[in-house]
């Protein structure tokens, strides 16, 4: 239940007919993870934890530097050279002490990512490089969870929502990530944001753009990105869509599909 001091907190929510005292109830009741506490992930945890998602975690091996400050803005000048998770958990308690954290100081790799994500009932991806992406959008359709996965660059970012384990409307199951980008880019082949550059509120317009992603996923409220990618360029400010569906060459997919250790050997 929702104590007073929790209804006076979200009644801009409750007095919404689409969330209520019924949808903010969902949202305390939910369990969400968050790779990365980076430029994604800052904004998406300091929305969802103002939102009063009831138990946030956070992965991430990485301390605080000075270049993060620019765009991780869930970290300050005085939390230099602590790690992110712990950083980003005292924001979470200064900004709301309803939500419960559980860091982990570790990189999602192989042998952790289904364990933790198992956890969670979503996921959102907030991570940097392609690796990250891809195994965590495996771990989330073997262990069917709802991702959140988004990317930005210098001045342009993309986000979109993936339920592949279950099917639209018609009967057809949803695309995974591997529809959307079949083969992973070898190494080196794209610059990264360290050698690229990003503009700093890019960051923020994207990650609330995942954080509105998960409040709409955890309330049913309005209609999700499953099956469209949002692509956002923040010099002339435009949007477009793209519309995607499942892949018959998908390694998910067919008549014997690739197991979680089959795709791990590929990798």
């Amino acid at each position: 239940m929702l104590s007073q001091a929790e209804l006076e907190r979200y009644a801009r929510h409750i007095v919404m007919q689409e969330i209520g005292g019924a949808g903010q109830q969902k949202l305390k009741n939910a369990r969400v993870l968050v790779i990365g506490a980076g430029g994604l992930g800052a904004p998406v945890l300091q929305y969802l934890a103002a939102a009063g998602i009831g138990t946030l975690g956070i992965v991430d091996d990485d301390t605080v530097s000075l270049s993060n400050l620019q765009r991780q803005v869930i970290h300050d000048t005085d939390q230099l050279s602590e790690p992110k998770v712990a950083s980003a958990a005292q924001a979470i308690a200064r900004l709301n002490p309803n939500v419960a954290v559980e860091p982990h100081p570790t990189r999602l790799a192989a042998h952790n990512a289904l364990a933790l994500i198992s956890k969670y009932d979503l996921v959102v991806d907030g991570s940097d490089n392609f690796d990250t992406r891809y195994l965590a959008s495996d771990a989330c359709f073997f262990a069917q969870k709802p991702l959140v996965t988004a990317a930005v660059g210098q001045f342009d970012g993309s986000i979109t929502t993936l339920r592949p384990f279950e099917a639209d409307e018609d009967g057809n199951l949803n695309p995974t990530y591997r529809c959307l980008f079949p083969k992973k880019p070898r190494d080196g082949l794209l610059p990264t944001c360290a050698q690229a550059g990003v503009l700093g509120a890019l960051t923020g317009i994207v990650g609330a753009m995942q954080a509105m992603e998960v409040i709409k996923e955890i309330t049913g409220t309005g209609e999700g990105l499953v099956g469209r990618m949002i692509m956002f360029d923040a010099r002339s400010f435009r949007m477009e869509t793209i519309r995607y569906k499942r892949s018959p060459r998908n390694p998910l997919n067919g008549d014997e599909p690739k197991s979680w250790t089959e795709l791990l050997e590929e990798a």
